[in-house]
């Protein structure tokens, strides 16, 4: 046990110790933030600085709805009257770049609902949404006009609402607390997606020291003065404690903004005119906005949530970080790592993918079946966890986690024993599994 405490401050030290760990620690919830924002704000600028204009042909067969489309900053609409289908290829030609696409009416087209337009390049998702939208507004009027009632758009018009559900839950003590399924979608997919990155580099960050200290013919010496279980674990455990401590930084400063954010008063959903004119609403609007998100956030029981992480940060780890080991052990080269490593990736890249396709369901079968399978739990239940998942599968999840990493653990040590003094050749999972038996 001794040997095993110096290999876990040594793996600990060496990482903990290095300047850029305080650096990335204190960066990475920056880059974090600035990954989710980051697309909006291109797809801004993008729309913002794009200066091309688009110049759409249109043949009205029906000759009544070829004023649907209303010139903007980005379109211009040019009325081809008289002209057919089968002319929308003569007149691209004939325009000899003057037009970018040709859209044709239908005669029926209120009936069908559906244009036609021809262009040669594929159009963008933003040109398709502004023709639909043109379109549909046109048809909709047409269609309500066809009825011959005078007052019917204008009953229409003011028939229009817009409903608003403020969701609520009771807690222990059966007091009402504000909730937003919005905001606890959006703690899950953050929680699985640190899971899962937490995992992944990590365990890749295991095998990589394997293959370097085995590279090196270190690992013949060092497992002259321990076994190669202790050398492992000590690998798995001290890279798995600098994972903690990371996280442990996280919250703390986390819990500095917040504090700041409360002596500063935003927790007190006070917002001023400026602000409230800057996010497009009127003050008392916006005071109830940023209150009713602060009041959900409250409502979040965070010491669970977060308690939950760490467990199966840990059970994830110790199942993905033994598999990396073991894999490591059986490879001269990082560059031959990857036939070992691909299959656990993908594993966990469906992990992923599951916990996100839950989002929008996360106690249908799918959620509840992927949160307890053990190698996908810890990224999908996270999904999970702030829609208050049933004990007993959090129990039951929980329990085949740590049962199937000790497993892993088990199987991974029987291949580090064997691998880590081999060289010469590549190993294939034949052979592996030779070494398990």
């Amino acid at each position: 046990m001794n040997k095993l405490k110096l290999i876990i401050q040594h793996e600990y030290m060496t990482i903990v110790g290095k300047k850029s760990f305080i650096i990335m620690t204190i960066l990475i919830p920056f880059l974090l933030i600035l990954l989710m924002f980051v697309p909006i704000l291109l797809k801004y600028v993008n729309d913002k600085t794009d200066s091309s204009e688009m110049r759409i042909a249109v043949i009205d067969r029906s000759h009544n709805y070829g004023g649907a489309f209303k010139d903007s900053d980005r379109y211009r609409f040019e009325l081809m009257s008289g002209d057919s289908m089968d002319k929308a290829y003569d007149i691209y030609k004939k325009a000899s770049g003057r037009v970018d696409a040709i859209m044709v009416i239908p005669a029926d087209v209120l009936e069908s609902q559906q244009v036609d337009l021809f262009s040669e390049k594929t159009l963008d998702e933003s040109t398709m949404t502004y023709l639909e939208q043109c379109l549909t507004d046109t048809l909709s009027k047409a269609k309500v006009a066809s009825f011959q009632d005078p007052d019917l758009a204008e009953k229409i018009e003011k028939s229009q609402v817009s409903a608003v559900i403020k969701s609520k839950k009771w807690n222990e003590k059966g007091e009402e607390q504000e909730n937003s399924t919005t905001i606890a979608a959006v703690i899950g997919i953050v929680l699985a997606f640190l899971t899962y990155t937490f995992v992944l580099s990590y365990g890749a960050m295991i095998m990589n020291s394997v293959v370097e200290e085995k590279t090196n013919r270190i690992v013949e010496v060092i497992v002259s003065s321990c076994r190669p279980m202790e050398l492992m674990m000590g690998k798995i455990i001290g890279v798995g404690l600098v994972g903690l401590t990371q996280f442990a930084i996280w919250v703390v400063l986390l819990g500095i903004a917040t504090g700041v954010l409360g002596v500063l008063g935003v927790s007190t959903g006070s917002v001023s005119s400026a602000d409230a004119m800057a996010m497009g609403v009127n003050a008392p609007e916006a005071e109830s906005t940023v209150a009713s998100l602060m009041s959900a956030l409250t409502g979040i029981n965070w010491f669970s949530l977060l308690g939950n992480f760490v467990l199966y940060f840990i059970g994830g780890y110790l199942l993905y970080a033994s598999l990396f080991a073991g894999f490591g052990s059986a490879v001269d080269q990082a560059s031959d790592s990857s036939q070992f490593t691909m299959p656990i990736i993908l594993i966990m890249m469906v992990a992923l993918y599951a916990g996100i396709g839950c989002m929008s369901n996360p106690n249908g079968p799918m959620a509840v079946w992927c949160s307890i399978i053990p190698f996908t739990s810890p990224v999908v239940m996270m999904v999970r966890l702030p829609f208050d998942v049933p004990w007993w599968q959090l129990l039951l999840s929980i329990v085949l986690l740590f049962a199937t990493a000790l497993a892993c653990i088990w199987l991974s040590a029987r291949i580090y024993r064997t691998g880590i003094l081999l060289y010469g050749k590549k190993r294939s999972f034949k052979e592996i599994l030779k070494w398990i038996k």
